[in-house]
């Protein structure tokens, strides 16, 4: 792994490292039927933004810079190797966020026909192949996260049962499905069944869950300091809450061929959002809070200046 100066060459190394990892992961004919595996892949390799993932490396990076480092069994370790133990967990959660979006774009959930610029799972494999797809893409997560790293001595044991735990917490009934499930009870009910804690708890369970496990699992993987792992977890509770408010303001703003989603679905659906509820100019100023938040939440642990200030700038600046 090379250092690279900017964040957009950041990313893209990033996003190929996590790319062909993923290739290798996951599995393939004749181990698996074929027609699982292409639509398992179908979804998996449409284009995402692999933000979750690089998140998980980020986080890794960043504690692993951290010259107090104290929990990690070889100290002497390069930065680049800690990254490398943070890797299959990075591919796991993309595993689990592809799940999640197949699942959520069925006709019985949010019925949509379009997600990362092409047709759903769904629409090109059928609903229950794109069930199955999903139900698949989770399951790998967790094989994945059993395996994975290789540790023959049992070192990294400690960090593999935490990391698991965290993510399994983040995408089950208490983190992403919970959320998924009051979101859908609340379809059609409109802004005035929220309350603005209403719809933060929500979107922290929906979205928010995920992104915090990202990073937390980064950070575990990596052998950070109770203190560095701490911070870490804080940045990412609030750069949860500054993306899923970007979310909402874009589906209001953006452009369909820009989100490679259908804009303005929520709002057709009578969904709870930001704009709905506090209108568009009070979300931007709440998605600025909490950006702010997540910066703070750095200070102290020698991280305000690493890539996660990056990647929160540029959640806060996005346009699709």
């Amino acid at each position: 792994m090379t250092t690279v100066s900017t964040l957009r060459e950041y990313i893209a190394a990033r996003r190929e490292l996590v790319d062909q990892a993923l290739g290798r992961f996951l599995p393939a004919p004749p181990r698996s039927p074929a027609v699982v595996s292409e639509a398992m892949r179908y979804s998996l390799f449409a284009g995402g933004k692999r933000f979750r993932p690089i998140l998980t490396l980020a986080a890794a990076d960043a504690v692993a810079s951290d010259v107090r480092l104290q929990e990690d069994p070889q100290p002497a370790m390069a930065p680049d190797h800690r990254v490398a133990l943070a890797l299959p967990a990075a591919c796991a959660i993309e595993l689990i966020h592809t799940y999640s979006l197949v699942h959520d774009d069925l006709p019985a959930m949010d019925n949509d026909t379009l997600r990362r610029g092409r047709p759903t799972s769904h629409v090109v494999h059928g609903e229950g192949m794109a069930i199955l797809a999903g139900d698949g893409l989770l399951t790998e997560a967790f094989a994945l996260l059993a395996r994975e790293p290789a540790d023959p001595e049992g070192h990294l044991a400690p960090r593999v049962r935490r990391t698991i735990g965290l993510i399994a917490d983040a995408a089950g009934a208490a983190g992403m499905v919970g959320g998924q499930a009051v979101d859908l009870e609340a379809a059609g009910k409109g802004p005035a069944a929220f309350s603005l804690e209403g719809l933060r708890d929500m979107h922290a369970r929906k979205t928010g869950a995920l992104i915090k496990a990202s990073a937390l699992a980064g950070a575990v993987m990596a052998g950070g300091t109770a203190a560095a792992v701490d911070a870490v977890g804080r940045y990412a509770a609030h750069l949860g809450l500054a993306f899923q408010i970007v979310d909402d303001v874009l589906d209001v703003e953006g452009a369909t061929e820009d989100l490679g989603k259908t804009a303005g679905k929520d709002a057709a659906a009578g969904k709870p959002t930001y704009p709905a509820l506090v209108g568009l100019e009070r979300s931007k100023a709440l998605a600025a809070e909490a950006f702010e938040a997540a910066l703070d939440a750095l200070d102290g642990q020698r991280m305000r200046s690493s890539r996660l200030e990056e990647i929160a700038r540029w959640v806060v600046g996005r346009t699709s």
